[in-house]
């Protein structure tokens, strides 16, 4: 991974000319269902940054309600508009860390702090002309990818399993809750008996479930991803001492702070890095060099992301400590149409690396046109 050091010497003085944010609406393919309800479309901000002739960009990664953690879409939205953007626009800044610099006075709403910080991380590579993962300290031109399936019937999840698995698909995630666990997993392994497989509960069982989360020991995951509740490093921490399985954080890593104590107290034997979810790239960079000294392997989780943060998301994923297939399977399984001009599509289980400056990708804007809403700008 490229020195710290080196990296903040890297400079390109940019002063944001103005900024652009919208309310985007994607349907899916086909819903997708887990714990806490199903979705049937997509709906995000999408900021666009100005700087002279150069944008950056990037989406927030919140739920229309606060589902997976407390912040929503609309809430983000008059947030960036009303408080954030306004400080942002007109104001110059030598590197992301000087941008952090101005957010970090705000308390919480990581997400959209994230998007703030994504989108400048985007248009400062696109400055420099480098791709944004060899300015995170990444390497290579493709990544192992993993699928993450929605709950539904046991006989249709097989056939889905296998269909990833004949596309090469390196790890297979499998959405559980209580009700829908053991038989599913015990039906899956019968049928996949050498397939990476893991689990993912977002957060809907508590400790009196132990006996049951440990009957999954007996199928070879790789890992349980955030049984517990959302916000409780502690209860892992004593559920990881009664389990063989290695459990994975989600919800719960939502700072650097958030990680060194789940791996102190082995809370953790996996961590899902999303940048949106631990406010931006500062905050994943940390957690990645974190993990990595403790051993610990990381890999990207997703958030049913358009095209934009897909990108983002597999630029991250070139740095070292990502040795575990992360959710950045082929957009074309979420969405008939993306909103950028580039096909995201992985093969044989390996995603290919947006090339070009920044991340690598371009917006459709006849088509963003037909999906957008609530299109706010500041600035001139």
């Amino acid at each position: 991974m490229k020195d710290k050091s080196s990296l903040q010497a890297v400079r390109a003085q940019l002063t944001i000319g103005a900024a652009e944010l919208r309310l985007v609406r994607l349907p899916l393919v086909t819903p997708f269902t887990i714990a806490t309800g199903t979705m049937t479309e997509k709906t995000f901000p999408l900021l666009r940054l100005f700087s002279g002739g150069l944008e950056g960009v990037a989406e927030g990664v919140m739920d229309p309600l606060p589902d997976y953690l407390e912040e929503t879409t609309r809430g983000a939205m008059a947030f960036l508009r009303d408080a954030v953007l306004p400080q942002v626009v007109g104001q110059t800044f030598e590197n992301p860390a000087a941008l952090n610099r101005l957010l970090a006075p705000w308390r919480g709403n990581q997400m959209a702090r994230a998007t703030v910080e994504m989108a400048f991380w985007d248009l400062w590579a696109r400055s420099l002309n480098l791709p944004l993962g060899v300015l995170l300290g990444g390497s290579g031109d493709a990544i192992d990818v993993g699928v993450s399936l929605g709950i539904g019937p046991v006989d249709g999840t097989i056939e889905r399993v296998k269909a990833h698995l004949d596309q090469g698909y390196k790890r297979i995630k499998l959405k559980i809750m209580p009700g829908h666990d053991l038989a599913l997993v015990r039906a899956v392994r019968d049928r996949f008996p050498d397939a990476h497989l893991t689990v993912d509960a977002n957060s809907s069982y508590t400790l009196a479930d132990t006996a049951l989360l440990a009957r999954l020991d007996a199928f070879a995951l790789d890992y349980i991803e955030q049984p517990l509740a959302w916000d409780d490093i502690h209860d892992h921490a004593v559920l990881q001492a009664r389990l063989k399985t290695p459990i994975c954080l989600d919800e719960c890593i939502r700072s650097v702070a958030h990680a060194r104590k789940a791996l102190q107290t082995d809370a953790a034997r996996v961590i899902n890095i999303k940048v949106g979810r631990v406010g931006g790239y500062q905050a994943a960079l940390g957690i990645h060099d974190i993990s990595a000294a403790f051993d610990v392997p990381v890999w990207c989780g997703g958030m049913l992301e358009s095209g934009v943060g897909r990108a983002h998301n597999i630029h991250l994923s070139t740095l070292p400590n990502f040795t575990r297939p992360g959710d950045t399977s082929s957009a074309s399984r979420y969405f008939t149409r993306d909103i950028i001009a580039e096909r995201l599509e992985s093969r044989d289980g390996r995603m290919p690396v947006p090339k070009g400056a920044g991340i690598g990708v371009t917006l459709d804007h006849d088509f963003l046109a037909t999906v957008s809403s609530e299109i706010q700008r500041v600035g001139q």
